[in-house]
């Protein structure tokens, strides 16, 4: 059963990079990037004990929310741009949204979470610098914090970033550095904790865990590659 191997290889990885920086492991949330894998593999994973999943897009990830629905203690995570006609199924199926990052979309989830009566959790999706992908600018964080702080639906635990792909894992430590300094300055000057930063994937996750991720979104090294 590889799954089962794979995913023995990141436990004791992610133990380690826990250790080399100080840190407990009941910090660090395995999130399985289930995207495109059928849901065999995900009850493969849910045997070896992961019990948080993230899906990029909204349907795939309801249907497969249907089919496991008995397995009440998993925790869907929306980890894909999301966009606004989506924001109605989103609010209903995912526990958390890693990707606000926009008035508009705060304003929709405002709206769904609202008519549902859930305050709907999330993080801000920074983006540093790269047009492919989606996320706030660095300039424009404080301000579409502050806005979703007007807001009673929406409950931001934290920051999330894609940064760019390096080889040599000592180029991205730096964007993981940065984004764990954003969070602490939205903390300082709000006054309020966020607990999370989702950071850090498959080919990084490690240096992620030293620079203070709390959920690494692991897909490829846990299921293999997406055919």
């Amino acid at each position: 059963m590889i799954i089962k191997e794979n995913y023995e290889k990141i436990e004791e990885r992610i133990q380690k990079a826990c250790q080399r920086s100080g840190r407990k492991r009941e910090e660090v949330i395995l999130l399985a990037a289930s995207k495109t894998q059928p849901v065999e593999k995900i009850l493969q994973a849910y045997q070896c004990g992961i019990r948080y999943f993230g899906e990029n897009r909204v349907q795939e990830g309801i249907e497969k929310i249907g089919v496991l629905k008995e397995y009440k203690d998993i925790h869907w995570h929306l980890i894909g741009g999301l966009q606004t006609n989506k924001v109605k199924y989103a609010v209903k199926y995912f526990e958390m949204i890693h990707s606000v990052d926009r008035e508009d979309l705060v304003d929709e989830l405002e709206k769904r979470a609202s008519k549902i009566n859930k305050v709907q959790e999330g993080l801000i999706e920074v983006n540093f610098g790269e047009e492919s992908k989606f996320g706030v600018k660095e300039e424009d964080l404080k301000k579409l914090f502050e806005y979703i702080l007007t807001k009673k639906h929406i409950k931001i635990l934290g920051l999330m970033a894609i940064p760019p792909y390096f080889e040599n894992l000592e180029d991205v430590r730096p964007f993981f550095r940065k984004l764990r300094q954003l969070k602490e300055e939205l903390e300082k000057e709000f006054n309020l904790q966020l607990p999370h930063l989702s950071m850090g994937m498959s080919h990084d996750f490690e240096v992620a865990i030293e620079e203070g991720s709390t959920i690494v979104r692991i897909g490829t090294a846990l299921f293999g590659e997406r055919k």
